[in-house]
């Protein structure tokens, strides 16, 4: 178990580094076995959070994703409300904090069906 917490510790690492370094604005996290976002990333992503504009999470056994991901990656304005849909694992996603588009608004509570958070629209993030 530990083994394979370390594995997958260093493949998050890995991507997070790369993704530094290189200046892009994707984050892969696409198969990591993540069972919950590693914090201990927050704090070299906080740095760059203005340059990310995409996170993929795919394949993952993301069960939320919690308020300090949401705010520390709180300018999302769109999501892809199907693909949420689509996730049988998922239980919350909290979009607190975030300008999400009206499109969003309107399309994501008739086909989410588990919490899914949002602020009213205008709301501004507390500081972290």
């Amino acid at each position: 178990m530990l083994k394979k917490m370390g594995e997958a510790v260093a493949r998050v690492a890995r991507k997070v580094n790369e993704t530094v370094e290189s200046g892009s604005d994707t984050l892969d996290l696409a198969e990591c076995k993540l069972v919950s976002f590693p914090i201990g990333i927050y704090k070299v992503l906080r740095n760059v959070s203005d340059q990310i504009h995409l996170i993929t999470l795919a394949n993952n056994e993301l069960k939320s994703l919690t308020s300090k991901f949401m705010t520390t990656f709180s300018q999302l304005r769109d999501v892809p409300v199907e693909k949420l849909a689509a996730m049988p694992a998922l239980r919350c996603i909290n979009l607190r904090f975030n300008p999400l588009s009206a499109e969003v608004r309107v399309i994501a509570p008739p086909l989410i069906k588990f919490d899914m958070l949002m602020s009213p629209e205008g709301a501004r993030a507390p500081p972290l």
